[in-house]
């Protein structure tokens, strides 16, 4: 792979990991455009590399909050941050188990398919638009500051870990499926923003530790640079550095409501993608 597809592909990642258009979908997308054709092992070994970076640009925004949750757990401190943590720990469970027993079923029957890509982004787009109309109807919340609403209870943090394990097709965005998921049920919007990222770090991390021990494992990666250590540096900078400008922008565009316009992006990319295909 040549730097500059590792850019783009960075730049993508960081962008697509926290807005509501699919990280997943738009990759396959810009490997179609880009003419990228890599073994499988060395698509893994650079996917890792771009999901490892968002997880710190995750991390880097939200570290006052982080910082908080870790120093509360840990401290077994039982208060309201405490019980935040066991309501990520609760949404984990859904996507533990696709994880674990589904992973290579999906990858199998799913994978690589634009189509499915396509139709994944529609179904984003139509949950997108549903979540903004539901909340901007006569006596919802649209309308309201970000603050209105209720915390996020332990059904709900249940609810929103289910939409966070479906959202593992291709197409169908992690943050845009939780956060509506979130609105919908009528959370906060600014807490299931933070909630919605918070909650994806320890999947995307047992994810590529699983991705990382199938690696190791496959003959054709070891001894092999894969694609190329200054495309994984180039990579990994760009999604990085990209996703903590992404993450913060995502935060304000959920406070405002302003998710609806997404819808409109997804629908022409999901069409896009059917009839390329």
């Amino acid at each position: 792979m040549e730097w500059l597809d590792a850019l783009i592909m960075g730049i993508v990642q960081g962008l697509a990991e926290y807005l509501p258009v699919s990280s997943s979908g738009h990759l396959e997308i810009f490997r179609e455009i880009l003419g990228i054709d890599l073994p499988s092992d060395k698509i893994l070994q650079f996917d890792i590399i771009l999901h490892a970076a968002t997880v710190c640009s995750t991390i880097v925004v939200l570290w006052p909050m982080f910082k908080k949750l870790c120093i509360s757990f840990f401290g077994f401190k039982r208060d309201s941050d405490f019980y935040l943590v066991w309501k990520i720990l609760l949404s984990c469970v859904p996507v533990a188990i696709v994880g674990f027993f589904l992973k290579d079923y999906v990858e199998y029957f799913f994978g690589g398919s634009l189509l499915l890509v396509g139709i994944c982004l529609i179904v984003t787009a139509c949950l997108l638009a549903f979540a903004h109309f539901t909340d901007s109807k006569p006596g919802g919340r649209g309308i309201q500051p970000a603050e209105k609403g209720r915390n996020i209870t332990w059904s709900d943090a249940f609810i929103i870990g289910c939409a966070q394990a479906i959202a593992v097709l291709p197409g169908l965005s992690r943050s845009g499926s939780t956060i509506a998921t979130g609105i919908i049920l009528g959370d906060k919007r600014s807490s299931v923003a933070y909630f919605s990222f918070l909650m994806v770090i320890i999947p995307i991390l047992g994810e590529a530790l699983l991705d990382l021990k199938e690696l190791v494992s496959t003959p054709a990666a070891q001894g092999d640079n894969g694609a190329g250590v200054l495309a994984l540096v180039v990579g990994f900078f760009a999604a990085f550095t990209v996703g903590c400008a992404a993450c913060k922008w995502m935060i304000n565009l959920v406070k405002r409501g302003k998710l609806v316009w997404f819808s409109i992006y997804c629908v022409v990319m999901g069409i896009i993608c059917i009839l390329w295909q």
